[in-house]
């Protein structure tokens, strides 16, 4: 505002208002101003913290005594005295190195390092030294991975009387091995070996080409490429009668993320991740539902996609906040992981050492975990009275800390992001109270969708759409074995062995993972 001459002012007392009112508006608009600078200032300052913590802290989202200790939220944020030395006391210790473990079952080959004959004799009395015990030490040998080319020869048979008499004479000749791939090259050894580098290991096709050669094996990329597209055509009904399984299971968890595919004309195209069960193989018995882990590539994100592939599921579905599940007949269950997220990202930007609303949310989350991780190996119907008898409790007062939040946080701040994200999914956050058998986040999902995260580091894109849908069968058989405690490459070839041997492709439920029998 510029300044004012008294001898410059009118005696007109209208005048005079109207140059009050002017200034007064003046003054209005440049504390908004300022409000509004200080407003966008804080928030680019937030989302620089939120960026350092991405790009260079730890990625574990986990806190001290998370699931174990029930911290008050008076406690937390009024330190006693014991607690604030504790903090000024750092504590160093030297951490030791860990040894690697020779497992018990490799086999071992004994080498024996032993003094000649003549120092076998005692310098002193010459008398023959005895054997009073040894030092053994354990070293591990790599030997690498060699090739073999296995020659099938069918010997053929003829009649020679019939051959000199000039009659029609029938060779006899055993039949053509059954092969998953006939005329091809490939054996059940080779191509799970090509399919679990990649999609188990993340090991793109054109390096697995330059190992080959390494080996003598000149196999490009663009062949192993048509057989990984082939084989997954073979397994579709294996694949299908999985997805029927899956959706008969009474809770479901689902998860996506995108993928590049060059031919596709959208920018990004998504592989979506189905699933029931826990990281746990089910015990050995029947009675015990299978774990399933199901990929599909589609070319988007609508809704339509979960609505298709989870049609005639009404059962509880576990899934992050993303508006397209709500499209499907499933009951949505909400993810506390997500949710305690936005929480922790707004305790980044309160700065260090200090403590201030985030540290409140988290604390009642953390007491929701404590009683997670108590019941984790009790039954479905413990830990339903569990929820019902504590967690909602500590549920019922976090929504009232919530409500009175919504007020007195700026809605553009994190924490105003984190407390109005929270309150949005409160529905479908209750829902874990009201079955054990739903998990408190999605973090199953989560884990499941990751190693397609890290695999596509490596490859990148998928060049077309085949290809993208060959990649969602042969990693939904990968992790599906992984769940049940097989190793995925063991799994793949006694499933290409027996493959195909079957005779009626809707008998198949004995190569399911969790049903097959193991091949040597």
């Amino acid at each position: 505002m510029k300044k004012i001459d008294a001898n410059t002012l009118p005696d007109d007392v209208e005048a005079l208002k109207a140059m009050l009112l002017e200034q007064q508006a003046e003054k209005a608009r440049l504390q908004q101003e300022s409000e509004r600078w200080k407003r966008d200032f804080y928030q680019l300052f937030e989302k620089w913290q939120l960026e350092l913590k991405k790009r260079f802290a730890a990625s574990a989202e986990g806190l001290p005594g998370q699931g174990d200790l029930f911290n008050e939220v008076e406690d937390i944020l009024n330190p006693d005295e014991e607690e604030v030395a504790a903090e000024q006391h750092v504590a160093y210790t030297r951490k030791l190195p860990r040894r690697a473990r020779l497992d018990a079952s490799l086999p071992r080959k004994e080498v024996i390092h032993d003094i000649s004959d003549d120092d076998k004799t005692c310098e002193c009395c010459g008398t023959d030294m005895h054997r009073m015990g040894e030092d053994v030490s354990e070293k591990l040998d790599f030997i690498p991975a060699k090739m073999q080319v296995t020659r099938h020869i069918r010997p053929k048979y003829s009649c020679r009387t019939c051959e000199q008499q000039g009659t029609e004479t029938r060779i006899k000749q055993a039949p053509v091995p059954a092969s998953m791939l006939p005329k091809s090259i490939t054996t059940p050894s080779l191509l799970a070996q090509i399919i679990t580098a990649k999609f188990q290991y993340g090991l793109p096709l054109y390096r697995q080409e330059a190992m080959f050669k390494q080996f003598g094996a000149d196999i490009s990329r663009q062949t192993m490429s048509r057989w990984l597209v082939a084989v997954s055509q073979k397994l579709e009904p294996l694949y299908q009668r999985m997805h029927d399984l899956l959706v008969q299971q009474p809770v479901l968890w689902a998860d996506e993320t995108t993928i590049k595919v060059i031919q596709s004309e959208k920018r990004k195209s998504y592989m979506w991740v189905y699933g029931c069960g826990t990281d746990k193989p089910p015990p050995g018995n029947t009675s015990s539902p299978p774990n399933i882990v199901l990929y599909d590539y589609q070319d988007g994100r609508g809704g339509s996609h979960p609505k298709d592939f989870l049609q005639g599921y009404r059962g509880p579905l576990q899934v992050d906040g993303y508006q397209g599940y709500e499209q499907t007949d499933a009951i949505l269950a909400g993810c506390w992981a997500h949710a305690r997220r936005k929480f922790v990202d707004a305790k980044t930007v309160q700065g260090k050492k200090k403590t201030g609303k985030a540290d409140v949310a988290i604390a009642f989350i953390q007491k929701l975990y404590r009683v997670e991780r108590l019941m984790a190996d009790k039954s479905a119907d413990e830990r339903l009275h569990a929820r019902q008898s504590e967690s909602a409790a500590v549920m019922s007062d976090l929504k009232e800390w919530l409500d009175t939040q919504l007020n007195q946080v700026p809605p553009t701040s994190v924490i105003g992001k984190a407390v109005q994200y929270t309150l949005n999914q409160w529905s479908k956050l209750q829902v874990y109270l009201t079955d054990g058998r739903i998990n408190i986040d999605n973090n199953r999902a989560e884990r499941a969708i990751k190693p397609f995260v890290i695999g596509r580091k490596a490859w990148l894109f998928a060049n077309t759409y085949g290809g993208a849908d060959a990649s969602a069968v042969l990693y939904s058989l990968v992790e599906t074995a992984k769940a049940n405690g097989l190793q995925p490459i063991d799994y793949l070839m006694s499933l290409f062995k027996q493959w195909p041997l079957i005779n009626d492709s809707d008998n198949i439920d004995h190569l399911l993972p969790w049903n097959i029998e193991l091949t040597p």
